[in-house]
């Protein structure tokens, strides 16, 4: 199928994969964890600092590249993240300690960041209100397919190539995102765009921060991604070395449960009100979140262990479509800074979240760390919904 420059079809299926960056960055190696940590010979904290490093450069490049990209336009600072990306990844396959892999890793997050957080300031750049919900659902749906195909692959690769190859399937995706780069056109005329001087332009992020309900949104979906973000540092040992799954297993019950995430962002698009979708979306995750809270210490099956994640995932979901749509649409003066900002805490809060799994017993730890990041998204959607009256 040839598209034409920004045709519709082009721009869902290229912000869709912008936006599916951070789940291949963070997820297709997660069946890798295991055999990384015999693999660099080191502790299962130090293997998932790997996770909490990339994070960390998912929020920190979003910080620069957002303003960036309102002052000098978004295809421009996307080439450099995809370049920088393309280089960070090929040095991740040759890094021969633990150490050198982390720090690699933030430096992958950063390029990678460019196009997460450059994706929603083009859907902002491209469609209003309403049909901004709709574009970041099918956005959302697109984005559904990247964590089902990440650690499928990621398994795959890992048995037959090693981790090395999980990366080295990164750089060819990397590699493809560069050419659309160059293939697409600019969404951000030059009217459009900041006349700050690029010193001044980061003062955009207090004027955005003033912003009541575009905070509170913005921390409801920060808190739900550190849910999410829980869930993927936990699960890979929960399911292997605790319940006994191999690698590849562990991928299609991770697949199964990113199914749901775009189900539920598809679902969210279609319900009558956003304020319908932020309460019964919160209600869920924190009725989910209690509900493994207490199934984890009690060695339930890992049928009720995945029914559970089910169900969350398709609430979070709802959550992650309309708490953005809802944060973006109040920012919309300042489009790349708000993106920036929204896409850095919730990584921000992911690796915060990451290693917390891992401390003590991770059947105990996770639960809690579920319960109080549910709590945190209910208080912060409920301030949010206070000012949609």
């Amino acid at each position: 199928m040839k598209f034409k420059k920004n045709s519709a079809q082009f721009i869902f299926i290229f912000l869709g994969m912008l936006t599916a960056f951070g789940p291949f960055v963070t997820d297709m190696y997660l069946p890798s964890l295991p055999s990384m940590q015999v693999f660099f010979n080191t502790s299962v904290s130090m293997v998932q600092m790997g996770l909490t490093s990339s994070m960390l450069g998912l929020a920190f490049g979003q910080l620069i590249f957002g303003p960036l990209s309102d002052k000098l336009g978004r295809r421009r600072p996307l080439i450099v993240s995809m370049l920088l990306f393309v280089l960070a990844t090929l040095l991740c396959i040759f890094a021969p300690t633990i150490e050198i892999f982390v720090a690699l890793r933030f430096l992958q997050g950063i390029a990678a960041s460019g196009g997460i957080v450059i994706s929603r300031s083009i859907a902002t750049d491209k469609f209003k209100t309403k049909n901004l919900t709709k574009a970041l659902a099918i956005i959302g749906a697109i984005n559904g397919i990247a964590p089902i195909a990440a650690p499928v692959l990621g398994g795959m690769m890992l048995k037959a190539l090693g981790w090395q190859g999980i990366f080295e399937i990164l750089l060819v995706i990397g590699l493809v995102l560069l050419g659309c780069c160059f293939y697409f056109q600019e969404s951000l005329s030059t009217q459009r765009r900041s006349s700050a001087r690029l010193s001044q332009i980061f003062a955009n992020f207090k004027k955005v921060l003033k912003n009541k309900k575009y905070l509170y949104f913005t921390l409801e979906q920060s808190f739900a991604l550190a849910i999410l973000f829980a869930y993927i540092a936990s699960s890979p040992f929960i399911i292997q070395n605790h319940y006994g799954f191999s690698a590849f297993a562990f991928s299609l019950f991770f697949g199964a449960n990113a199914i749901c995430i775009g189900v539920g962002a598809a679902f969210a698009a279609k319900m009558s009100s956003a304020q319908k979708a932020i309460r019964g979306s919160v209600l869920g995750i924190n009725l989910c979140a209690w509900g493994l809270m207490i199934a984890l210490p009690l060695d339930t099956s890992i049928v009720i262990f995945e029914g559970l994640l089910l169900v969350l995932c398709f609430m979070l979901g709802m959550s992650f479509t309309v708490a953005t749509a809802t944060a973006m649409d109040a920012a919309r003066a300042q489009a790349g800074t708000a993106s920036a900002l929204l896409g850095a805490l919730g990584f921000l809060f992911g690796s915060i979240v990451s290693p917390l799994v891992g401390l003590g017993n991770i059947m105990i730890a996770t639960g809690v760390v579920l319960i109080v990041c549910a709590a945190l998204t209910a208080l912060s959607a409920r301030k949010g919904l206070a000012l949609l009256k």
